[in-house]
């Protein structure tokens, strides 16, 4: 299992964003000290795809955070990337591993123990867990208990990643869980202030959870 620092996992959303003002919230982020940076791009090409994804590789290199590509393991392999993260119905894990190799990261969602456990046979080196809140980022959003989400973290040993609908007053609801840290889209992207919001953010979890940063 290849290592990974979940205490502040920032997805990216770049929907009504010029790529300049995308890349400059990416930067702040990453001033702030998000801990692994996971580009989504649903519906770009795949030529944009991998342009974009080169760019922000050099904001996340500058500043030694590792970058995660949504979905396609191509794209991650293109770009150099520290690996990729899938869904339950994207690539299975054990494709992407066996695409990427064993020195990539790999990482997946898992909703319940079977898949996450799944996702751990299959290679994966960490789990996205959620939605903890509802999201609006994603049309039809499926709640996952905070005590399922210890259960995973229990049952695969894997570092496990909150994410759905988190920002600074509600992360409360995870205090005292298994979670290695959180998952955060909007917090961020709509954030005025990038840098501090997330650095905020950091303190808070870094304070609060008793896992943080597996």
């Amino acid at each position: 299992m290849r290592r990974v620092n979940l205490t502040l996992y920032f997805v990216t959303d770049s929907t009504g964003r010029s790529e300049s003002e995308f890349l400059e919230t990416v930067r702040g982020a990453c001033e702030g000290g998000v801990t692994l940076v996971q580009l989504r791009e649903k519906e770009k090409s795949g030529l944009a795809y991998l342009r974009l994804a080169e760019k922000v590789k050099q904001i996340t290199d500058a500043h030694d955070i590792p970058l995660i590509i949504d979905d396609r393991a191509d794209i991650a392999l293109a770009a150099d990337a520290a690996g990729v993260h899938v869904g339950q119905s994207d690539l299975p894990v054990y494709a992407a591993r066996r695409l990427l190799g064993g020195h990539k990261i790999v990482g997946a969602t898992a909703k319940t123990v079977p898949q996450a456990l799944a996702a751990r046979e299959q290679g994966a080196d960490y789990l996205g867990v959620g939605a903890i809140y509802p999201t609006t980022t994603k049309v039809v959003t499926v709640i996952t208990a905070v005590s399922t989400l210890n259960e995973i973290a229990a049952q695969t040993g894997l570092p496990v990643a909150a994410i759905g609908g988190l920002n600074a007053s509600n992360l409360h609801a995870l205090y005292g869980s298994r979670a290695g840290g959180i998952a955060v889209v909007s917090a961020i992207m709509n954030s005025a202030d990038p840098r501090e919001t997330a650095s905020a953010l950091k303190r808070q979890v870094l304070e609060n959870f008793g896992r943080a940063g597996l």
